[in-house]
């Protein structure tokens, strides 16, 4: 008996052709149903870094977007980088506890994160100041590791370049920008009709004033009485 192969529309073959790939890419959730921190983590941490003979130098990102979750995530992948790199020139028993530490952060590999951006800068610090952030990190993610969903986290992000920020606030252009300082032309321009009418009103005061005083054409002017003729008058 011949067995045919059942008849699939192009729709089909497009729906199973992207069910594949999704399942060949990897999903991008990035959550955890159980805590991977464990509770002794602390404990740890201090017997490496009691057992550090020197602080050893290691470099740690500066400027990381300052996010509540995100960004103690993003440091602990920074951390458990530094923890592979260590486990590689460490003596076998500095080895063992490095694993141990690095057990406590390895559950960031579970998550796809993207590599680190070319923004991010890196200073210098000691290896025992590393230790201690790796701490406080999982202190802070310890109650919202199995409550949170982190994928919005798989990509680092760094801080806005102080180039393109605004210029710091200072209290002189706020000064500059009070409302008192448009009221003297206001000032100004309440008082011109003002004073304009003022003068108008004194120029037409001296007008009449003169022409009182200008005689009209065939008018006699009586002549200004003389001081002794003042005198006869008043005798």
């Amino acid at each position: 008996m011949t067995l045919l192969a059942p008849a699939w529309s192009p729709t089909t073959y497009l729906l199973l052709l992207l069910l594949l790939s999704s399942g060949l890419s990897g999903t991008q959730d990035c959550s955890f149903q159980h805590s991977p921190i464990s509770s002794d983590f602390a404990v740890k941490i201090r017997e490496l870094s009691d057992y550090l003979l020197q602080d050893y130098p290691v470099t740690v990102a500066s400027n990381l977007q300052d996010e509540e979750l995100c960004g103690a995530l993003w440091r602990l992948v920074l951390a458990q980088r530094w923890m592979e790199r260590l486990k590689t020139v460490a003596g076998s028993k500095m080895q063992g506890l490095l694993e141990r530490v690095n057990t406590e952060i390895h559950f960031v590999t579970k998550c796809a994160f993207q590599p680190p951006p070319s923004c991010l800068r890196f200073v210098q610090t000691n290896i025992s100041r590393l230790l201690q952030e790796t701490s406080e990190q999982l202190v802070a993610l310890k109650p919202w590791i199995t409550r949170q969903n982190f994928s919005r986290c798989l990509e680092l992000q760094c801080q806005p370049d102080s180039s393109t920020l605004p210029p710091p606030w200072s209290p002189r252009p706020l000064e500059a920008t009070a409302p008192t300082a448009p009221q003297p032309p206001l000032l100004l321009l309440l008082l011109l009709p003002v004073g304009l009418l003022l003068l108008a009103a004194a120029w037409c005061l001296h007008w009449q004033r003169t022409r009182r005083r200008t005689p009209r054409p065939g008018e006699q002017v009586p002549p200004v009485p003389s001081p002794q003729d003042l005198l006869l008058v008043e005798h």
